[in-house]
């Protein structure tokens, strides 16, 4: 084989959402001083490493004697400079009529995003499809030829692909050979070949890019050349219409194992040919575009994402919409397996989200869940439903209960109420306190369970005429509790003073509304966080949209936080901004009095900015006045979103990245970051799925925060699209529960080592790989061994793994268990992984 050097692109400013391995972390006390970790500082931007296109061919069983599948792959820049990596895997398919020289183009595209970081190294596959005049559709034909001649007879081309190719660049290059690690796009035709790989064969895919896809439901327009190749053919018909059922994403959504979860990538440009006959208007690209993202996103087991650029059906929009593509899909690849994540799963086959989590004395948890669907025993009532769900220290269920009316609820926090009393707190579309006949707004809402689960009160308030949410909830420290959030209309005693308004209230431990409050600037107002202060005031904090009362803006959005006294007056009032995007998502009480503000922001509130958004936590003394700043973040977007005090005046920050402030798992991952007194940043822990984690498909938060009694730590809940492992995801979002620890002490050595065994074909006989990553903070000697061979390996370094391919010399193997040793000094530790069964010759 021979390498082509790519020409050299001048680098671009990368996108923001990129996965990057530096970590930016600053602390400023209040004179302005940096006092914790050393800023790091981007260099000038240098011109992106080449990557190399090679020609290859795979002998493919599948096309028949002398069948092959020609190809190009792009290597990676350093591919030949370390033997020992492997690389995760993208196919990509070209459309109708093209060759694949045709995706040749985003080779530059690939130097740029992997010499930014943007994307990881990736090994990319580009084969040529010249069969049935180049409209194979990527399909295991049944096309026979006309009755007159076999030319033009379909292929089998899935099969081919699938199996034949794909093993063939796992034998040839350092690819890691597992379904995690590899994905497959394409543009037109090969969009939806891409389409149908991914769903159709979960084992070899767990994800697709999948630009402008030729996928028509149920069947394609009768002008469509879908019909004039061959590949959805039977015997001497050119076109079966029962063949292009059987084969269609529905037949394979509705066939898809939600145990093998993929993601999918779907974009299309907004100017595609519109079809003149109105009764194929629904058949337009675009249209079906949509129609398969609200499909799939839909179906468990299945996340998507939906891009709609500007332009046609060509590379004004594929290679836009590949720069973003590949960004999302390389952040889901693994290389290494994970190290399993320890948390429950909650949620109906509807779309579901967190309400806030509370824990009780006795170790045990109440969780507030707002449900799209039948979960549990409780029948849903409407839309959306708010279920209170108390469990002991084991987890085990001990009450639920609904608060829900046939219109929408929607819960933003629970905390301990009297004697045992749980308040919860959000807004309701309904009449949720049986006051509000008719009631067609948004509502503020507070309920308070008893310790049996049964419904003590019911507090309902806001403009009739306005929308009024409560967005957060904080104890009082005598049995009732504070709330904020914002009203689009006027409270009682209050002012509009713009487009939306703050509020902030007190209600007490009998649903007593005390009084309520109403702060905002001309713009659209927030208030997003609240927790109590000392002498029984309380603060506030959230975001404005053109300043605050005594906060003058400073940007496109402002973060703020205020105190009130206890009988809601206004004590002081301060931005928390720079000249970009700033928000306060949570507030964190301290002993002291003091409290800290949590959030994020594009500008530079605690040192410089890292890139897109970075996480801030903030410290105001009773008075107003800051006493320490810290930022970090990655050059991709983090964010904080809540937090929980530690003794000795530490806290814990909660928020979202789609970077690597610890070990990345997936596409958007929750972290936490323990802070100490000070402020100085302490262990980074970065936990979830390989899909999205704690946010939504807008980036909102949705990840609530508790103490956890006795220790250093804390309980989290929040949303989820994929499943901690051994579980499924019932549904498109569901609700996790995890335990986390923190201590800002010298740290502990621990070892934690994720172990995968994967057995395949190669060559006609079975093979077994064995990966162990070492998830702990300290090197390890690892010990491999299966039935095949074995294999020590000394000093693997923490985050790094051992990987061991074993030839069974065979063409079929029983299913097994790989053992891994981990040689401590304390003694072994030992780690199965089974593998499956696999024959070769069948």
């Amino acid at each position: 084989m021979t390498t082509v050097p790519l020409p050299t692109t001048p680098p671009r400013v990368p996108r923001s959402r990129r996965r990057i391995a530096a970590l930016l972390a600053g602390v400023v006390g209040a004179g302005g001083v940096v006092v914790g970790l050393p800023l790091a500082v981007a260099g000038p931007v240098a011109a992106a490493e080449q990557g190399t296109l090679v020609p290859g061919s795979a002998p493919s069983e599948a096309l028949g004697a002398g069948g092959a599948v020609d190809y190009t792959v792009y290597l990676p820049p350093g591919y030949d400079e370390d033997a020992e990596q492997r690389y995760p895997t993208v196919y990509l398919l070209h459309g109708r009529g093209d060759t694949q020289a045709a995706w040749q183009r985003v080779a530059t595209d690939l130097d740029e995003l992997i010499g930014t970081e943007a994307i990881q190294p990736l090994v990319v596959v580009m084969p040529d499809a010249p069969w049935n005049d180049r409209g194979s559709w990527y399909t295991d034909s049944a096309y026979e030829g006309s009755a007159d001649s076999a030319d033009g007879a379909g292929l089998q081309v899935e099969t081919a692909l699938t199996r034949d190719l794909v093993g063939h660049v796992d034998a040839t290059y350092r690819t890691v050979a597992d379904r995690e690690a590899r994905a497959v796009g394409g543009y037109s035709m090969g969009g939806a070949g891409a389409l149908r790989l991914t769903l159709a064969h979960q084992d070899e895919f767990s994800a697709g890019i999948v630009l402008s896809p030729a996928v028509y439901v149920p069947q394609p327009p009768a002008d469509s050349s879908v019909r004039d190749h061959g590949g959805y053919g039977v015997g001497h018909e050119l076109f079966s219409p029962e063949r292009y059922t059987e084969l269609s994403y529905p037949a394979a959504l509705a066939a898809l194992d939600p145990a093998l979860p993929v993601h999918l990538f779907v974009a299309v440009g907004d100017d595609e040919w519109a079809n003149p006959d109105p009764a194929e208007a629904s058949h337009d690209i675009d249209f079906e575009s949509a129609r398969l993202y609200n499909t799939a996103r839909r179906v468990p087991g299945v996340t998507a994402e939906l891009r709609v650029m500007n332009g046609g059906h060509d590379w004004d929009v594929w290679q836009p919409a590949f720069r973003e593509a590949i960004v999302d899909v390389s952040s889901r690849l693994r290389t290494e397996p994970t190290v399993p994540w320890d948390a429950e799963l909650l949620g109906s086959a509807g779309d579901d989200r967190a309400g806030g989590i509370l824990t009780t004395p006795d170790g045990g948890t109440t969780v507030a869940l707002n449900l799209a669907g039948a979960w549990a025993g409780s029948q849903p009532a409407g839309g959306l439903d708010v279920v209170l769900a108390r469990r002991d220290a084991d987890g085990a269920p001990q009450w639920q209960h609904p608060i829900a009316t046939a219109a929408d609820e929607r819960a933003y926090g629970v905390v301990a109420g009297r004697a045992g009393t749980t308040l919860v707190a959000g807004y309701t579309k309904g009449d949720l306190d049986g006051k509000h006949p008719g009631s067609t707004r948004d509502d503020g809402f507070v309920a308070a369970v008893t310790a049996a689960g049964e419904r003590a009160w019911t507090l309902q308030t806001g403009d009739p005429a306005a929308a009024d949410r409560f967005y957060a909830v904080s104890s009082d420290g005598a049995g009732g509790a504070y709330v904020a959030g914002y009203t689009s209309g006027t409270v009682p005693g209050g002012t509009s003073a713009g487009d939306k308004d703050a509020i902030v209230g007190r209600v007490s431990a009998g649903g007593e509304l005390l009084w309520l409050r109403q702060v905002g600037g001309a713009g659209e107002d927030k208030a997003l966080a609240v927790a109590p202060g000392p002498d029984g005031s309380v603060y506030v904090g959230g975001v404005a949209g053109q300043g605050m009362p005594g906060a003058q803006a400073a940007g496109a959005n402002d973060g703020w936080v205020a105190r009130y006294d206890g009988a809601g007056e206004l004590v002081w009032l301060r931005g928390v901004a720079t000249s970009a995007n700033d928000q306060v998502s949570g507030l964190v009480a301290r002993a002291d009095g003091s409290v800290v503000a949590v959030g994020h922001t594009r500008g530079a509130l605690g040192g410089e900015s890292a890139g897109d958004n970075d996480v801030f936590a903030r410290a105001f003394d009773a008075r107003g006045e800051v006493l320490w700043t810290t930022q970090t973040g990655t050059a991709t977007d983090d964010r904080g979103v809540t937090g929980v005090a530690g003794a000795d005046g530490t806290v814990l920050v909660v928020g979202t990245t789609y970077g690597a402030l610890g070990t990345p798992v997936g596409g958007v991952d929750v972290f936490t970051v323990a802070l100490a007194a000070d402020g100085t940043p302490g262990a980074v822990t970065q936990l979830g799925t390989r899909e999205r984690d704690g946010a939504d498909e807008w980036d909102d938060a949705n990840l609530f925060a508790a103490a956890a009694p006795g220790v250093d730590g804390a309980w989290l809940s929040g949303l989820t699209f994929g499943a901690p492992a051994g579980l499924v995801n019932a549904g498109a979002g569901d609700v996790f529960v995890t335990r986390v620890e923190f201590a800002t002490g010298p740290s502990v050595p621990s070892t934690e080592v994720g172990v995968e065994a994967t057995a395949r074909c190669v060559g006609g006989r079975a093979q077994v790989s064995v990966r162990a990553l070492n998830g702990g903070d300290h090197p390890v000697d690892v010990a491999v061994s299966t039935p095949f061979g074995s294999k020590k390996f000394t000093a693997v370094g923490a985050g790094k793994s051992a990987q061991q391919t074993f030839s069974a010399r065979v063409p079929a193997i029983e299913a097994g268990a790989a053992t891994v040793t981990v040689l401590e000094p304390s003694g072994p530790v030992e780690v199965l992984a089974p593998y499956a069964a696999v024959d070769c010759g069948a």
